[in-house]
């Protein structure tokens, strides 16, 4: 079958198992995308599963106004091609919470290359849902260089600086996901040792006073408590 006879069928699939109630409760971050089937990220990871990875038709897909094929999409790319530009295109066309998240999940952690990557994605201050997916994406992966822990620290304040900008240059909530990215990797980093976790404190406690940093220490004074303690 060529691209469209499989985008169809894909359609298809996701119709069958729509759900108007769910999509209708669905709030995520960003712009909303034009058709949206309701279908829960389990079954849609169950269809997608069935697919060979491709990522000629994932390209495709990812043009597509359409909820459920640009998170497919994510499911079908090559991880492969992310390096020397070729995450340009997925990074760029972020435009939701929930696409962020299932990039992180299926695509970007899994990129060859990705420290690189993540030292070019996490630097984009204005770009939200870019930082919050390459901190998650790092979350997740197997090896994380503690140099991280401070860039996650730098983007939270980065961003409670934007948010506090007259105008604004991004909302708060925008702010707060960059600092549950930021939660979600420096926990991760902080729980591997003592050292980690102390390095974790005395990033986030210079990460300003602003709404996404009391967040962020918040969140992980819980998450990281004193062994000793």
């Amino acid at each position: 079958m060529n691209r469209t006879s499989r985008m169809t069928a894909l359609l298809a699939a996701f119709r069958r198992e729509r759900n108007g109630a769910v999509a209708d409760a669905m709030r995520p971050y960003g712009a909303p995308r034009g058709l949206n089937y309701g279908v829960s990220l389990p079954t849609l990871r169950r269809i997608v599963a069935a697919e060979a990875t491709d990522d000629d038709l994932a390209r495709y897909l990812w043009q597509q106004d359409v909820r459920e094929l640009r998170l497919a999409a994510l499911h079908l790319a090559d991880a492969a091609q992310l390096a020397d530009g070729g995450a340009d295109l997925w990074i760029d066309g972020i435009a939701t919470s929930e696409e962020a998240e299932e990039a992180a999940f299926a695509l970007l952690r899994r990129a060859e290359g990705f420290d690189a990557l993540f030292a070019g994605w996490i630097v984009r201050s204005g770009r939200p849902l870019v930082q919050y997916a390459a901190l998650l994406a790092a979350a997740r992966r197997e090896v994380r260089p503690t140099e991280w822990i401070v860039a996650a620290a730098e983007a939270v304040a980065g961003a409670d600086r934007l948010a506090a900008a007259e105008p604004p240059a991004i909302d708060r909530y925008a702010a707060r996901l960059v600092a549950q990215g930021a939660v979600a990797l420096c926990a991760a980093l902080g729980a591997e040792n003592d050292a980690n976790r102390q390095t974790v404190f005395r990033a986030v406690g210079s990460a300003g006073q602003g709404p996404a940093a009391a967040y962020l220490r918040e969140e992980l004074a819980w998450r990281l408590p004193d062994p000793e303690a």
